[in-house]
Protein backbone atom coordinates (compact mmCIF):
# COMPACT_ATOMS: atom_id res chain seq x y z
CA UNK A 1 0.00 0.00 0.00
CA UNK A 2 2.87 2.52 0.84
CA UNK A 3 4.62 1.62 -1.87
CA UNK A 4 1.94 2.15 -4.35
CA UNK A 5 0.38 5.52 -2.78
CA UNK A 6 4.56 7.17 -3.24
CA UNK A 7 4.03 6.01 -6.76
CA UNK A 8 0.57 7.65 -6.90
CA UNK A 9 1.83 10.43 -5.42
CA UNK A 10 5.10 11.24 -7.58
CA UNK A 11 2.62 10.62 -10.54
CA UNK A 12 0.11 13.49 -9.45
CA UNK A 13 2.48 16.26 -7.77
CA UNK A 14 5.95 15.50 -9.31
CA UNK A 15 7.90 14.67 -6.89
CA UNK A 16 8.60 11.44 -4.44
CA UNK A 17 7.61 11.53 -0.82
CA UNK A 18 10.77 10.45 1.71
CA UNK A 19 8.30 9.72 4.41
CA UNK A 20 5.37 8.18 4.71
CA UNK A 21 3.75 7.59 8.38
CA UNK A 22 0.22 7.32 9.43
CA UNK A 23 -1.87 9.91 11.42
CA UNK A 24 -5.07 7.56 12.03
CA UNK A 25 -6.34 4.34 10.57
CA UNK A 26 -9.59 2.62 10.92
CA UNK A 27 -12.67 1.50 9.48
CA UNK A 28 -13.93 4.67 7.74
CA UNK A 29 -10.03 5.74 5.93
CA UNK A 30 -5.99 5.65 6.22
CA UNK A 31 -4.93 9.03 6.43
CA UNK A 32 -0.74 9.70 5.87
CA UNK A 33 1.61 12.56 6.02
CA UNK A 34 4.17 12.83 3.57
CA UNK A 35 7.27 14.51 4.05
CA UNK A 36 9.46 15.97 1.19
CA UNK A 37 12.96 16.84 1.22
CA UNK A 38 13.24 20.38 1.15
CA UNK A 39 9.59 21.12 1.05
CA UNK A 40 6.52 21.26 2.97
CA UNK A 41 4.89 18.24 3.75
CA UNK A 42 1.25 16.97 2.92
CA UNK A 43 -1.63 14.70 3.85
CA UNK A 44 -3.45 11.52 1.70
CA UNK A 45 -6.38 10.31 2.63
CA UNK A 46 -7.34 6.87 1.04
CA UNK A 47 -10.92 6.15 1.20
CA UNK A 48 -14.42 6.26 -1.02
CA UNK A 49 -16.51 9.50 -1.57
CA UNK A 50 -13.61 11.65 -1.08
CA UNK A 51 -15.01 14.40 -4.03
CA UNK A 52 -17.47 15.03 -1.86
CA UNK A 53 -15.22 15.78 1.01
CA UNK A 54 -13.26 18.12 -1.55
CA UNK A 55 -16.36 19.72 -2.19
CA UNK A 56 -17.22 20.38 1.28
CA UNK A 57 -13.55 21.71 2.13
CA UNK A 58 -13.95 23.87 -0.74
CA UNK A 59 -17.43 25.33 0.28
CA UNK A 60 -16.03 26.02 3.49
CA UNK A 61 -12.85 27.67 2.18
CA UNK A 62 -15.33 30.10 -0.07
CA UNK A 63 -18.10 30.58 1.99
CA UNK A 64 -16.15 30.99 5.89
CA UNK A 65 -13.10 31.22 7.56
CA UNK A 66 -13.27 28.16 8.96
CA UNK A 67 -9.06 27.08 9.01
CA UNK A 68 -9.97 23.65 7.12
CA UNK A 69 -7.02 21.95 4.95
CA UNK A 70 -6.56 23.13 1.48
CA UNK A 71 -7.55 20.51 -1.29
CA UNK A 72 -4.66 19.45 -3.56
CA UNK A 73 -6.20 17.34 -5.54
CA UNK A 74 -9.22 15.16 -4.90
CA UNK A 75 -10.50 11.88 -7.16
CA UNK A 76 -13.57 9.30 -5.49
CA UNK A 77 -11.08 6.99 -3.82
CA UNK A 78 -7.55 9.95 -2.82
CA UNK A 79 -7.59 13.04 -1.22
CA UNK A 80 -4.37 14.74 -1.02
CA UNK A 81 -4.49 18.06 1.60
CA UNK A 82 -2.08 20.92 3.01
CA UNK A 83 -1.22 19.27 6.26
CA UNK A 84 -2.07 21.75 9.33
CA UNK A 85 0.17 21.30 12.69
CA UNK A 86 -1.63 19.72 15.52
CA UNK A 87 -1.15 17.29 18.70
CA UNK A 88 -1.62 19.45 21.18
CA UNK A 89 -4.92 19.05 23.44
CA UNK A 90 -8.10 21.22 23.45
CA UNK A 91 -6.60 23.90 26.40
CA UNK A 92 -8.22 26.58 27.44
CA UNK A 93 -7.30 29.15 24.95
CA UNK A 94 -7.76 26.61 22.25
CA UNK A 95 -11.49 26.14 23.65
CA UNK A 96 -12.15 29.78 23.38
CA UNK A 97 -10.13 29.69 20.08
CA UNK A 98 -12.96 27.25 19.27
CA UNK A 99 -15.48 29.22 20.38
CA UNK A 100 -14.46 32.20 18.16
CA UNK A 101 -14.66 30.28 15.05
CA UNK A 102 -17.72 28.54 15.33
CA UNK A 103 -19.50 31.35 16.48
CA UNK A 104 -18.57 32.84 13.17
CA UNK A 105 -19.65 30.05 11.09
CA UNK A 106 -22.95 29.69 12.31
CA UNK A 107 -23.12 33.64 11.83
CA UNK A 108 -23.51 32.67 7.85
CA UNK A 109 -26.88 31.71 7.45
CA UNK A 110 -29.18 30.63 4.29
CA UNK A 111 -32.88 30.64 3.27
CA UNK A 112 -33.38 27.36 3.70
CA UNK A 113 -32.13 24.47 5.87
CA UNK A 114 -30.48 21.52 3.87
CA UNK A 115 -27.50 22.18 1.71
CA UNK A 116 -27.57 22.68 -2.57
CA UNK A 117 -26.67 18.76 -2.54
CA UNK A 118 -26.22 15.37 -0.83
CA UNK A 119 -23.06 15.44 1.87
CA UNK A 120 -21.54 12.73 3.79
CA UNK A 121 -20.90 11.38 7.79
CA UNK A 122 -18.58 9.40 8.60
CA UNK A 123 -18.79 7.87 5.10
CA UNK A 124 -22.66 7.55 5.34
CA UNK A 125 -25.02 9.82 3.00
CA UNK A 126 -26.47 12.42 4.29
CA UNK A 127 -29.65 13.95 2.42
CA UNK A 128 -30.30 17.67 2.52
CA UNK A 129 -33.20 18.51 0.52
CA UNK A 130 -33.81 22.07 1.06
CA UNK A 131 -36.33 22.71 3.56
CA UNK A 132 -38.30 26.02 5.36
CA UNK A 133 -39.52 23.37 8.32
CA UNK A 134 -36.47 22.95 10.42
CA UNK A 135 -38.10 20.30 12.48
CA UNK A 136 -39.64 18.76 9.61
CA UNK A 137 -36.36 18.25 8.27
CA UNK A 138 -34.62 16.84 11.16
CA UNK A 139 -37.41 14.54 11.65
CA UNK A 140 -37.29 13.00 8.52
CA UNK A 141 -33.85 13.53 7.23
CA UNK A 142 -31.51 12.77 10.50
CA UNK A 143 -33.44 10.51 12.86
CA UNK A 144 -35.61 8.87 10.60
CA UNK A 145 -33.36 8.55 7.80
CA UNK A 146 -29.79 7.22 10.11
CA UNK A 147 -33.03 5.35 11.98
CA UNK A 148 -33.73 2.96 8.75
CA UNK A 149 -30.24 2.98 7.75
CA UNK A 150 -29.10 0.92 10.64
CA UNK A 151 -32.23 -0.94 11.13
CA UNK A 152 -31.36 -1.83 7.09
CA UNK A 153 -27.87 -2.36 8.35
CA UNK A 154 -28.88 -5.14 11.16
CA UNK A 155 -27.83 -2.73 13.95
CA UNK A 156 -30.61 -0.52 15.31
CA UNK A 157 -34.04 -3.17 16.81
CA UNK A 158 -37.21 -2.62 14.93
CA UNK A 159 -38.88 -1.65 18.20
CA UNK A 160 -36.61 0.74 19.01
CA UNK A 161 -36.53 2.44 16.00
CA UNK A 162 -40.29 2.29 16.55
CA UNK A 163 -40.33 4.24 19.74
CA UNK A 164 -37.68 6.15 17.82
CA UNK A 165 -40.53 7.44 15.11
CA UNK A 166 -43.12 7.78 17.78
CA UNK A 167 -40.51 10.52 19.73
CA UNK A 168 -40.49 12.07 16.13
CA UNK A 169 -43.68 12.67 16.23
CA UNK A 170 -43.31 15.51 19.19
CA UNK A 171 -40.36 17.17 18.40
CA UNK A 172 -42.34 20.24 18.60
CA UNK A 173 -42.41 19.63 22.54
CA UNK A 174 -39.08 20.36 22.93
CA UNK A 175 -36.95 21.53 19.70
CA UNK A 176 -37.63 25.54 19.34
CA UNK A 177 -37.50 26.97 15.42
CA UNK A 178 -34.52 28.47 15.08
CA UNK A 179 -34.15 32.69 13.46
CA UNK A 180 -32.41 31.11 10.73
CA UNK A 181 -30.53 28.17 9.05
CA UNK A 182 -26.92 28.03 10.18
CA UNK A 183 -24.07 26.90 8.10
CA UNK A 184 -22.25 23.87 10.46
CA UNK A 185 -19.29 21.96 10.31
CA UNK A 186 -21.48 18.98 10.56
CA UNK A 187 -18.95 16.20 12.61
CA UNK A 188 -18.06 17.99 15.89
CA UNK A 189 -15.87 15.44 17.90
CA UNK A 190 -12.25 15.91 19.05
CA UNK A 191 -10.73 14.06 16.39
CA UNK A 192 -11.72 16.37 14.02
CA UNK A 193 -10.30 19.59 15.62
CA UNK A 194 -6.59 20.46 14.88
CA UNK A 195 -5.02 22.17 17.79
CA UNK A 196 -1.34 22.99 18.66
CA UNK A 197 -0.11 25.65 21.69
CA UNK A 198 -3.39 26.97 22.65
CA UNK A 199 -4.69 27.75 18.85
CA UNK A 200 -7.08 25.83 16.82
CA UNK A 201 -4.88 25.09 13.12
CA UNK A 202 -7.67 23.49 11.75
CA UNK A 203 -11.36 21.07 11.60
CA UNK A 204 -11.29 18.12 9.15
CA UNK A 205 -13.58 15.75 8.27
CA UNK A 206 -16.76 18.15 7.60
CA UNK A 207 -20.25 17.02 7.29
CA UNK A 208 -21.97 20.43 6.12
CA UNK A 209 -25.00 21.55 6.06
CA UNK A 210 -27.45 24.67 6.89
CA UNK A 211 -29.07 23.48 10.17
CA UNK A 212 -30.02 24.57 13.70
CA UNK A 213 -26.38 25.45 15.71
CA UNK A 214 -27.45 23.85 18.39
CA UNK A 215 -27.02 20.71 16.75
CA UNK A 216 -23.40 21.24 16.35
CA UNK A 217 -23.07 22.46 20.08
CA UNK A 218 -24.62 19.40 20.98
CA UNK A 219 -22.40 17.26 19.11
CA UNK A 220 -19.54 18.99 20.71
CA UNK A 221 -20.63 17.75 23.98
CA UNK A 222 -21.26 13.97 23.19
CA UNK A 223 -17.22 13.00 23.13
CA UNK A 224 -16.32 15.84 25.59
CA UNK A 225 -14.61 17.67 22.41
CA UNK A 226 -15.71 21.14 24.48
CA UNK A 227 -16.35 21.88 28.06
CA UNK A 228 -17.20 25.01 30.37
CA UNK A 229 -14.39 27.03 28.63
CA UNK A 230 -16.03 26.91 25.09
CA UNK A 231 -19.86 27.97 26.36
CA UNK A 232 -19.45 30.32 28.10
CA UNK A 233 -16.87 31.84 25.60
CA UNK A 234 -19.59 30.67 23.03
CA UNK A 235 -22.43 32.64 24.10
CA UNK A 236 -20.85 35.92 24.68
CA UNK A 237 -21.20 35.72 20.91
CA UNK A 238 -24.76 33.79 20.32
CA UNK A 239 -26.15 33.09 23.73
CA UNK A 240 -28.07 29.95 23.99
CA UNK A 241 -32.00 29.99 25.00
CA UNK A 242 -33.13 28.16 28.05
CA UNK A 243 -33.26 24.58 27.82
CA UNK A 244 -30.41 23.50 25.69
CA UNK A 245 -27.95 21.95 28.26
CA UNK A 246 -31.65 20.07 29.81
CA UNK A 247 -33.22 18.77 26.90
CA UNK A 248 -32.43 20.21 23.87
CA UNK A 249 -28.49 18.76 23.76
CA UNK A 250 -29.95 15.31 24.31
CA UNK A 251 -32.46 15.41 21.26
CA UNK A 252 -29.55 16.63 19.14
CA UNK A 253 -27.25 14.21 20.08
CA UNK A 254 -29.56 11.21 19.09
CA UNK A 255 -28.44 12.01 15.10
CA UNK A 256 -24.85 11.33 15.85
CA UNK A 257 -25.26 8.50 17.90
CA UNK A 258 -27.59 6.80 15.43
CA UNK A 259 -24.49 7.41 12.55
CA UNK A 260 -22.64 5.45 15.25
CA UNK A 261 -25.46 2.69 15.85
CA UNK A 262 -24.61 2.77 11.49
CA UNK A 263 -21.15 1.99 11.70
CA UNK A 264 -20.75 0.65 15.12
CA UNK A 265 -23.31 -1.08 16.81
CA UNK A 266 -22.82 -1.96 20.29
CA UNK A 267 -23.48 0.99 23.08
CA UNK A 268 -24.27 3.15 21.02
CA UNK A 269 -27.87 1.22 20.82
CA UNK A 270 -27.99 1.57 24.55
CA UNK A 271 -27.57 5.42 24.38
CA UNK A 272 -30.33 5.86 21.88
CA UNK A 273 -32.35 3.37 24.45
CA UNK A 274 -31.46 5.79 27.61
CA UNK A 275 -32.65 9.18 25.28
CA UNK A 276 -35.81 8.14 24.30
CA UNK A 277 -36.72 6.50 27.99
CA UNK A 278 -35.68 9.67 29.48
CA UNK A 279 -38.44 11.18 26.86
CA UNK A 280 -40.64 8.92 28.04
CA UNK A 281 -40.89 6.99 25.15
Amino acid sequence: MATGLQGTIAALTGKSPSQLSSLSSGSIADVYKLSFPGDTPIVAKLSSGLELEARMLNYLQEHSDLPVPQVIHANESLLLMSYLPSGSALNLPAQIHAADLLAALHGITATKFGFEWDTLIGGLHQPNPQSENWLTFFRDHRLIYMGQLAVDKGRLPSGLFCRLREFCDQLDKWLNVPSAPALIHGDMWGGNVLAQKGQITGFVDPAIYYADAEIELAFSTLFSTFGDDFFSRYQEHRPLAPGFFEERRDIYNLYPLLVHVCLFGGSYINSVDAILKRFGI
